[in-house]
């Protein structure tokens, strides 16, 4: 057995669980066991086959979990994992009570578009960007009524 394969495996497991943990796309998570599982099941250092370009050849990875290895071959983490491990501040984890967002919107707002504060979040709404987001339900308006509200309680 492969360290490199058997650290990747494990964390792939671990982002199947925190996303799990989280209600996400049951397909994705099961996903991430799958690349574990196949992991585990190579003869040859995953090192050695990305070396080849042979990473989406493997069982269970296609293009997304192939560049997460390449990413930890490269760098020894993952990105999206430490995202993942990483719990959003609860005052930003309140936002997903507004009217039209989400847990996983929020925490794309806030880890992949830097959104930190209400007035960030107010700016974003401002800018007509987020209706252009998947899984923003709701109205703009309704929204910055309700950030609007969030302002005033958290100044006091």
């Amino acid at each position: 057995m492969h360290d490199t394969n058997q650290q990747l495996a494990t964390l792939f497991r671990s982002m199947a669980e925190l996303l799990a943990a989280q209600r996400a796309n049951p397909y994705r998570v099961r996903a991430y066991r799958r690349a574990a599982d196949s992991l585990l099941e190579i003869d040859e250092d995953v090192a050695a086959v990305a070396q080849r370009n042979g990473l989406e050849e493997l069982e269970g990875i296609g293009r997304d979990l192939a560049e997460k290895i390449r990413e930890f071959l490269e760098t020894g983490t993952v990105r999206a994992y430490e995202e993942l491990k990483t719990p959003l501040p609860p005052e930003v984890k309140g936002w997903a009570t507004l009217p039209g967002l989400s847990d996983s919107l929020v925490t794309y707002l806030y880890f992949r578009l830097g959104i930190r504060t209400v007035t960030d979040l107010e700016q974003l709404v401002r800018s007509h960007l987020l209706q252009t987001m998947p899984g923003f339900s709701g109205s703009e308006e309704i929204l910055l009524q309700a950030i609007t509200q969030l302002a005033r309680k958290s100044t006091g």
